[in-house]
């Protein structure tokens, strides 16, 4: 058999044919659309795979940005790219499909950028069976790669045609560029546009189910600095030496592990550095140090994130934070930063829930089983939560995957086609309805 058939064999295999005597026509059009352009759909991402789009490769993001374009404006989509050197990053696309009047405003979310930068190793596709390995295969490229083809199977079907539809993909979603307001302005205004978000990051999957998405913590990222008295090592722990930056910075990291505890509150520690010189490069994820083992270390530095479901949660622990902060050592003192506000928290919602439920009827349909709500603690991060206050919200309408942000990245190539399956009919429903 060609590797071509074994796709299809194996994507029909995912959604039972008796099922689609529960969808309308061009819901079975869209169907057969998704299976009929999987080879196109494939290829497509690995052109995207193959072009570096780190967050800091701005013309890499930029050039990603170009090949999107391409899938969208045959589709009827306005695309524009909107430049942000304020913020240090390559900026986003935003693509627009003006449909009927009085129907519902559908906001599609996914991103370019990946972890992977110009200097990574990781950087070609690689098909190995039904996995596809890559940078961005599945974190974000594969979920952007669902959005085209369910898009294409509605423009197929003709339920596309009076579809309102904005597309924002960042270009800088795993690193974000600051000031964060500048640089998530754009999302946060179509979020107040838009009735419902869909969000194209990975499908989840717990104990082999596919779960539904319906909130997601939010992360504040924090920088320690603590300073103390540089002298020689045999007068540690005195009154005139005290007990020097690097004792103090571990008796704060303790006091969070021991002091912080919430259901859904986390709090990471993923850079620590400290000697008698502790420096952060420009970018903040590397560390120069000095020091002597016979020398008490006057400067320390730690850097981490903190992650939880409500923006309430955040303010305590930031308090108890600042609180451990500023009971220092004798000889020691330290300060916390909590930058710029980072990504908020979507908490779940009747809303997000009922969107759920929509989307399970669409599984149902398809004879596929009902998705249940994955646990908060499962889910990182992401861009959705900035248009959380405004908007009902579904998270991972991607493809599923293993060993994201990591060189084993691989995308499981037939939920591709299952993920865009269920976005078109779920898009197509939404989009038909009235406001």
């Amino acid at each position: 058999m060609t590797s071509r058939f074994l796709i299809a064999f194996s994507a029909l295999l995912m959604i039972p044919a008796a099922a689609s005597a529960a969808l309308s026509p061009p819901e079975r059009r869209m169907l057969a659309t998704v299976d009929a352009e999987q080879a196109r759909t494939l290829a497509m991402l690995e052109r995207w795979v193959n072009q570096n789009s780190g967050s800091h490769n701005l013309a890499g993001v930029e050039a990603v940005g170009r090949m999107v374009r391409a899938e969208l404006e045959p589709l009827g989509f306005t695309v524009r790219w909107v430049p942000l050197p304020q913020t240090g990053r390559a900026g986003h696309l935003i693509a627009t499909h003006k449909g009927a009047a009085g129907r519902k405003r559908l906001l599609l979310i996914g991103h370019l950028d990946t972890v992977f930068e110009l200097d990574s190793p990781f950087q070609r596709w690689e098909r190995k069976g039904d996995k596809g390995h890559g940078p961005g295969a599945a974190d974000d490229k594969g979920g952007v790669a669902v959005m085209i083809a369910a898009l294409r199977a509605m423009h197929a079907a003709g339920t596309l045609r009076g579809a309102n539809v904005e597309v924002v993909l960042t270009g800088d979603e795993e690193d974000s560029g600051t000031p964060l307001e500048l640089a998530r302005a754009d999302l946060v205004a179509a979020g107040k546009r838009a009735d419902a978000a869909l969000d194209f990051e990975g499908l989840a999957q717990d104990n082999g189910l596919d779960m539904g998405s319906i909130a997601r913590r939010g992360v504040l990222d924090w920088t320690l600095k603590v300073s103390g008295r540089s002298a020689h090592s045999s007068g540690v722990f005195s009154a005139s030496a005290g007990f020097g930056a690097n004792y103090e910075l571990a008796r704060i990291m303790d006091s969070f592990r021991r002091e912080l505890t919430e259901v859904n509150l986390t709090y990471n520690v993923g850079l620590v550095a400290g000697g008698t010189t502790a420096k952060l490069d420009k970018d903040e994820v590397r560390a120069e140090v000095t020091g002597k083992t016979n020398i008490i270390a006057a400067q320390a530095i730690a850097r981490g994130d903190l992650r939880a479901i409500e923006p309430e949660q955040l303010d305590r622990a930031m308090a108890k934070m600042r609180a451990i902060v500023a009971a220092s050592l004798p000889g020691a003192k330290a300060e916390i930063d909590f930058g710029d506000g980072g990504y908020p928290p979507m908490p779940p919602t009747p809303g997000n829930q009922a969107l759920l439920d929509r989307l399970n009827l669409v599984n149902r349909d398809l004879g596929l089983a009902a998705m249940a709500p994955l646990d908060p603690l499962k889910r990182g991060a992401g861009d959705i939560s900035f248009v959380a206050r405004d908007v009902d919200g579904l998270i991972g309408l991607g493809p599923s995957s293993s060993g994201d942000h990591t060189p084993e990245e691989a995308v499981d190539i037939p939920s591709i086609f299952k993920q865009a399956k269920r976005a078109a009919i779920l898009m197509g429903r939404l989009a038909a309805e009235r406001r």
